[in-house]
């Protein structure tokens, strides 16, 4: 059986652009490295990237320039679930941060492990989490 190397991609699909890129970028602290009318690229950190896609700008296959190739539609409805790992000494900085910006904190949770989470919504009302080590074996 060939290995997975981890998940390199996690995208939302928000309503609102450049809401969302006003949340990720002055709350979250995200740079985009590309980015277009219908998505945002940002490094995630650890080699992940996180993608923010405009509901309803991918249903069709996109051609890529040249012989690049396509890539297929896609699409997600409703509210889903993401995590940020984070060093568990920058917990404290971070509940800090969602406070400065109004971001109201949903739940709280210490894992058997030792690891902690905070969880808390974006503006397209998708659930994000702030992980500290030791939330799973692999974390």
């Amino acid at each position: 059986m060939p290995e997975l190397d981890g998940v390199l991609e996690t995208a939302l699909y928000v309503t609102d652009m450049p809401r969302a890129r006003r949340f990720f970028e002055t709350v979250m602290g995200l740079s985009p490295f590309t980015a277009d009318h219908r998505f945002t690229a940002y490094d995630a950190g650890a080699g992940t990237v996180l993608l923010l896609f405009l509901d309803g700008e991918t249903a069709e296959t996109v051609v890529l320039p040249g012989e690049m190739g396509t890539i297929p539609p896609h699409d997600g409805a409703g509210r889903v679930h993401m995590a940020f790992a984070i060093a568990a000494p920058a917990l404290a900085d971070w509940e800090a941060r969602l406070g400065e910006h109004d971001i109201e904190i949903e739940g709280r949770t210490h894992w058997p492990r030792g690891g902690e989470s905070v969880y808390f919504r974006d503006p397209d009302g998708h659930l994000l989490e702030l992980a500290t080590p030791g939330v799973w074996p692999t974390y």
